[in-house]
């Protein structure tokens, strides 16, 4: 080997510093150069040199400190002591470090591979040496709930405004009809109160647990000393027997019903699927227009109020065979629950068959789908005469395309009796026109397309249900079961639906994650005496929208909080 390699071959970083810097400034080399020959790019190399002129004393020559660097045969026969004396390599590394030896856990690690000892069984709590701890919560019950005269402070304060609502309905009755389980410690209605109001607050599940068990506002909103778990919270969704989801969503629309909440005359309806990652054979792939592809999946079926934006009924336990019948489960769920059939239904063409529509319209269901736009119906289009088209103008949406053209047509259909009514709509932004389907046909065009086009996009219409309430969530630290987080989606979607209306002003269709923003996340510290709860908001721009609703009036009982009456003041 030529000795002279050894200095025009860098071996490691700081060799080959060395030699780009001394190329630079000693040799007067362009930087195009010593950057080609070193391996740098030339912002490199100028980042170099930059440094060093900050740091012209710089050692090159003393070799930097490896992780994990063999210890001498002393600091090695003092790590073998020690975990002769079970001590684990955290507890090693800090004892080391009292006598004046720096060895990182890692570094102790390896030598104690290199020695042939096994790692450690898990120690418990009590088994480990002193040192600082995360607090351990107290195990929920709510027999052990405290209503001791005290002061307590909580980030959860606008869950608060929800209990009014709950104490009026008597959502523990409610609980107790649809017959969940429950234990002494915690009852089925402490239990879906502590999920709900987890729900409400609109936070991520992975996060949002175990950071506020130590949250006693949380906690005295459920009725509980302290919040469940979420190894409690993930096995209370798995107790819940199928059959009992449907008995809620009945008891908890009639519930909401009962308390005054409008509902609107028109409902968009659409499949929503909620991915899943794991390895089940038995679940099935469904399309996620999200992300634009087909994925294993549980299949949910939605209606949003289309007017007020709530979701009124749900249901995940579909089969591919069953999904194009659900419309007809929600015709039926409605009729049942209100006495008279949904005025108007929207929806897109995936959602049912041209003879559920058939059936709709037998039953007197006025409804808008679209229709699929196959190469010929499309050629057939192009072929009509331009004059066969005319120009109509959109009122009240907000969009460019404001003055499409239109074919207004009556067509037949496979399975459905009768004409039906076909608009075919132009200069929409699309290469190709959009096709409606509709049995209203004395009803103008441009209001039929104007209210489609409330709901072209179905993620911007279900995006509280999605986004707000985590829908999506599979994968979380509380692994909550679909049909179980449905639910609470639901009841969580028309609670803020009824805060929104109570509040008027404008609210009455805000979003949910509006009104979380502006009203429900907020701090309060809550006095409890003897005879009351009162919680005390801190000042905000929005607390005159409360005290107008009525909040600073409010005087209910709340039974699961030994009747004390509620009340709210604002700062």
């Amino acid at each position: 080997m030529d000795p002279a390699q050894a200095f025009l071959s860098p071996r490691n970083a700081t060799h080959r510093q060395y030699e780009a810097l001394r190329a630079y400034f000693v040799d007067q080399l362009p930087a195009k150069d010593v950057a080609q020959r070193f391996g740098y790019t030339v912002g490199s190399l100028h980042q170099l040199a930059h440094q060093f002129r900050r740091e012209p004393d710089r050692q090159f020559f003393v070799e930097p400190p490896r992780p994990g660097a063999k210890a001498s045969e002393a600091v090695q026969q003092r790590i073998i002591q020690l975990r002769k004396q079970n001590q684990s390599i955290y507890d090693i590394s800090e004892a080391l470090k009292k006598e004046g030896v720096l060895r990182s856990p890692v570094a102790v690690d390896q030598v104690l591979k290199q020695e042939g000892f096994a790692r450690l069984p898990r120690r418990k709590d009590d088994e480990r040496p002193p040192g600082t701890r995360p607090t351990v919560a107290e195990r929920a019950d709510a027999r052990a709930l405290s209503l001791e005269p005290r002061t307590i402070r909580t980030k959860f304060g606008g869950l608060f405004l929800f209990l009014p609502a709950l104490a009026e309905m008597g959502f523990d009755r409610l609980i107790g009809k649809c017959a969940l389980p429950g234990t002494r410690m915690v009852p089925a209605a402490h239990a879906m109160r502590s999920l709900l109001g987890l729900k409400l607050f609109g936070t991520q599940r992975h996060v949002h647990v175990m950071s506020a068990v130590l949250d006693e506002g949380l906690a005295l909103f459920a009725g509980l000393n302290v919040v469940p778990k979420r190894s409690f919270l993930t096995e209370y969704s798995c107790r819940i027997r199928p059959d009992r989801y449907p008995r809620i969503m009945r008891h908890w629309f009639d519930a909401v019903s009962g308390l005054g909440l409008e509902h609107g005359r028109s409902f968009d309806l659409d499949f929503h699927t909620i991915p899943f990652h794991g390895e089940d054979a038995l679940v099935e792939k469904h399309y996620v227009s999200k992300r634009s592809r087909r994925q294993k999946g549980i299949l949910a079926f939605l209606a949003q109020d289309g007017e007020k934006r709530f979701f009124c009924y749900a249901n995940s336990d579909l089969r591919k065979d069953e999904q194009n019948d659900e419309v007809l489960q929600f015709v039926r769920f409605w009729k049942r629950r209100t006495g008279k059939l949904p005025e108007e239904l929207i929806f897109d063409s995936k959602l049912t068959t041209y003879a559920n529509l058939d059936k709709l319209n037998r039953r007197g269901v006025q409804f808008i789908t679209l229709r699929r736009r196959g190469p010929q119906l499309v050629q057939q289009l192009f072929a009509r005469p331009r004059s066969a088209w005319r120009r109509i103008t959109l009122e009240g949406v907000s969009r460019i395309y404001r003055t499409p053209r239109i074919l207004d047509d009556r067509v037949t259909l496979d399975g459905y009796r009768g004409p039906i009514r076909q608009l075919a709509i132009a200069d929409l932004g699309h290469e190709e026109p959009t096709l409606l389907l509709t049995n209203q046909l004395r009803r103008s065009a441009p209001k039929l397309i104007s209210r489609y086009a409330r709901r072209m996009l179905i993620e911007n219409n279900i995006e509280d249900g999605v986004n707000f309430f985590h829908m999506d969530a599979l994968s979380s630290a509380v692994a909550l079961k679909v049909n179980c987080d449905l639910q609470l989606t639901l009841m969580a979607s028309s609670l803020y639906r009824y805060l929104g209306q109570r509040i008027g002003n404008g609210y009455e269709a805000a979003k949910s994650r509006h009104l979380f923003q502006d009203f429900v996340d907020a701090t309060a510290s809550i006095d409890i005496d003897g005879r009351a709860i009162t919680v005390q908001f801190q000042k905000r721009a929005h607390n005159p929208l409360l005290v107008a609703a009525g909040f600073g009036e409010t005087d209910v009982r709340t039974p699961w909080l030994g009747n004390r009456r509620l009340q709210f003041l604002f700062g």
